[in-house]
């Protein structure tokens, strides 16, 4: 069964930034379309950031200009770089393979 782990979340003051890890174990990620998603509390499960196979990208409004998503397939790793992060961030960010498969999430809590 296909696994992935995700890493990184904490507690960050706004303006602050985190970097998440995703490992994926059990497939092969340089196949899929990989992605960041999220769930604050009381909202929907909203995309953050998608990388293709190519590595197009494609990112959520709130995203833009302050996250970055990347991918490692020699590593089967994913990672979301974020900066100025701001309350409305905080939520629990899930790692996706190919619309499939989820990972637990990591919690993030962006306060002061």
């Amino acid at each position: 069964q296909v696994q992935l782990v995700e890493s990184g979340g904490g507690l960050v003051q706004p303006g602050g930034s985190l970097t998440l890890s995703c490992v994926v174990s059990r497939t092969i990620i340089s196949m899929f379309t990989v992605g960041w998603y999220r769930q604050a509390p009381g909202k929907q499960r909203e995309s953050v950031a998608i990388i293709a196979r190519g590595g197009s990208v494609d990112y959520a409004d709130s995203a833009k200009g302050r996250f970055t998503i990347s991918r490692d397939d020699a590593k089967n790793m994913v990672y979301l770089q974020m900066h100025s992060l701001k309350p409305e961030d905080t939520a629990v960010y899930y790692c996706n393979v190919n619309d499939v498969w989820w990972g637990q999430g990591t919690q993030v809590t962006v306060t002061s």
